[in-house]
């Protein structure tokens, strides 16, 4: 009996030694976690430079067909923006965007900004993700709200000698129409056209307001910028792993993302009426983004750790601007404005089916959260 006091006080030393041990040796540990973790059992850097090679000549080539695709409305009437499968190819699209700012990028801002390699006070502490999110997609608004403003009131300052109403200008498009309020329009969007002449798709006359014009453009515009940059991050760590199990499905992954998102900027492109340079421009950017982020990741593989703090912080702090960009342009550009407009108001049937292919494309694209 007189042996349990002694035993239950060096029970208690050992408690104590092992959880000061424990409280000690935490931080260390998690540090050689953090500088081995990316590389895991499935570690060939030779194998991953072929898969990361392959990936920027696949992602490349599924970039360029799929925002490139609505432009073919000339070839294809089928797909021109007055015709309902473009409506729903759309649709299709819109919902793969929505789903690539909340399934995609958001997780991996999460991740990034909550991760252990990064010190308990103060990215443990507040959602860092979610807030830069919501102030991306307020920036995104004024930045949308303010174009639109200035926009107009240089045209109406241009216009007013001959009407005086911007709102009520009406800009034909027939394949080689010119007015002046499409020749402002070109400039204010910062178009580099040498042309008047704007073609549209298969050639029949469309009337549309130079506000709606106007709207269209810096919808393509902004949704270029947030993709570019998401694009550049995606490619940057897929470029940095050595990792080619991670690799490989994620270059099926991508190839699907790039498609249908292109598909989306396509068409945005396709209805803001831009010129062939700036179309080709456009096109040219929203391809070589991911594969250029592949290429720098493979230039920086030897100096850039995907799991230190300045990587983590950077690259999470980008991903939440581009959620809260994306989904703001999905949600309130793309989908909201599509679906309260007329042509889908007064056709329920096609609503409905526009729903189904939004439905898809979001579906689609969170399925592929498993690989990417």
């Amino acid at each position: 009996m007189a042996t349990t006091p002694m035993n239950s006080n060096l029970l208690y030393k050992i408690i104590i030694v092992i959880s000061f041990l424990a409280i000690t040796t935490c931080p260390v540990a998690s540090a050689e976690e953090c500088a081995s973790n990316h590389q895991g059992a499935c570690h060939n850097r030779s194998e991953a430079l072929k898969y990361k090679i392959i990936a920027i000549l696949a992602i490349l080539v599924m970039s360029m067909i799929g925002v490139s695709l609505p432009m073919l409305s000339r070839v294809v009437p089928a797909i021109h923006p007055d015709r309902d499968l473009f409506v729903l190819v759309k649709a299709f699209s819109s919902g793969v965007i929505l789903a690539t700012g909340y399934m995609h990028v958001l997780p991996d801002s999460f991740s990034d900004l909550m991760s252990d390699c990064l010190p308990e006070k103060p990215w443990h502490k507040f959602p860092f993700t979610t807030f830069i999110a919501m102030f991306s997609a307020v920036f995104t608004l004024m930045v949308d709200s303010f174009s639109n403003c200035f926009f107009k009131k240089r045209i109406l300052a241009s216009s007013s000698t001959t009407t005086g109403d911007f709102s009520e200008k009406n800009i034909e498009v027939d394949g080689g129409c010119r007015n002046e309020v499409n020749k402002e329009l070109e400039l204010l969007s910062h178009s580099h056209t040498h042309g008047d002449e704007i073609e549209h798709g298969n050639g029949n006359t469309k009337v549309v307001s130079g506000e709606q014009l106007l709207r269209y453009r810096v919808i393509a515009q902004v949704l270029e910028l947030g993709i570019v940059v998401h694009s550049v991050v995606i490619g940057l760590s897929m470029g940095a792993s050595d990792n080619p199990c991670t690799i490989r499905p994620l270059i099926a992954a991508l190839c699907f993302h790039q498609f249908f998102e292109g598909m989306g900027l396509g068409g945005c492109i396709l209805q803001a009426e831009y010129g062939m340079m700036i179309k080709g421009t456009m096109a040219f950017f929203f391809s070589v983004t991911t594969p250029f982020g592949i290429a720098l990741g493979i230039a920086l593989s030897k100096v850039y750790s995907e799991t230190s703090p300045t990587s983590l912080i950077v690259e999470g702090v980008l991903n939440a601007v581009s959620a809260g960009l994306l989904n703001y342009m999905a949600l309130v550009e793309l989908l909201a404005t599509d679906f309260m407009g007329s042509k889908l108001q007064s056709k329920v049937k096609l609503q409905m089916c526009a729903y189904l292919f939004v439905m898809l494309g979001a579906g689609g694209m969170s399925v592929m959260a498993i690989w990417a």
